[in-house]
């Protein structure tokens, strides 16, 4: 399986980031390229800031002839642009995804999840999704539309061309215990992540409720890590919204937060021991 987008929302991150250097090495103010390129004021903010969805090629191109880019680099970025500009699945449903979060989750190499009540979204099935779903507030047609969404996101992790990334997820045996569904159900869920456990990009990693508190984290949270020496960024997730964390502080924060969450849930061996004898119970 592959993927057109794969790198794309990566790309244009690395390309704000360079425009943003190469302004101010040129010692231009952010209005003063806007005015020598007769565009209305913010349009290069905007640019350095991320806030766009697709490069135009003629403003890249206009932007490296003010910044008097050498030839050999300005041939790499007009890549990087042509890479960014690939139009991603994704931005069919911008009433469900208000960020880039499915995007960075597209280009990670590592994902680092944890969430303390219910699954995460790529490892979910979709009668689990839907059961948690129905009980929000949001409309059947919303919801049919994010269960869409949800089961594309999981087909990352079985990419056949070398770019799956590496899931480590710790769940809780909370996200596992509600009465959902039937049983069989809540079996088959079970069964599901067992499944999962051997795949060599997964590392599956569970919280019992007899090891005591849940250490590390106490909230949602993802880490992506990309390749190439592409900062990490991090998202945590609100019952209302899904914020970014990119300084480089906070992600690192959060990644030892989530190194402690690791150290208090069981080895993947035992973590698959354990979910055999959860999926046993509800034979």
């Amino acid at each position: 399986m592959t993927d057109d987008a794969y790198g794309a929302t990566v790309a244009k991150r690395r390309l704000s980031r360079r425009l943003l250097q190469l302004r101010v090495k040129s010692g231009y103010t952010a209005n003063h390229v806007c005015d020598m390129l007769n565009w209305g004021r913010g349009k290069v903010g905007r640019f350095e800031a991320n806030q766009w969805k697709r490069p135009e090629m003629s403003d890249i191109r206009d932007l490296l002839r003010i910044y008097d880019v050498d030839v050999a680099e300005r041939e790499q970025l007009e890549e990087l642009a042509i890479q960014a500009r690939a139009r991603p699945w994704w931005r069919d449903y911008s009433d469900i995804f208000e960020n880039e979060f499915p995007g960075f989750e597209n280009d990670a190499v590592r994902i680092r999840c944890f969430m303390p009540l219910v699954l995460p979204g790529l490892l979910q099935t979709q009668d689990y999704a839907e059961a948690f779903m129905r009980i929000g507030p949001r409309p059947p047609a919303w919801r049919r539309k994010v269960l869409e969404t949800r089961l594309r996101r999981q087909e990352i992790l079985d990419r056949s061309d070398g770019t799956a990334p590496m899931l480590c997820a710790v769940i809780t045996e909370a996200s596992l215990r509600y009465q959902w569904g039937s049983r069989s159900d809540r079996r088959e869920l079970i069964e599901h992540l067992i499944d999962l456990s051997p795949r060599p990009n997964v590392d599956l990693r569970i919280q019992r409720f007899t090891d005591g508190p849940p250490r590390g984290l106490m909230s949602a949270i993802n880490i992506f890590d990309f390749s190439d020496g592409e900062p990490s960024i991090a998202y945590t997730e609100t019952d209302t919204a899904i914020q970014e964390v990119t300084s480089a502080d906070q992600v690192n924060m959060y990644s030892q937060s989530f190194d402690r969450a690791v150290d208090g849930a069981l080895e993947p061996a035992d973590t698959t021991i354990y979910l055999r004898q959860l999926a046993e119970q509800l034979e």
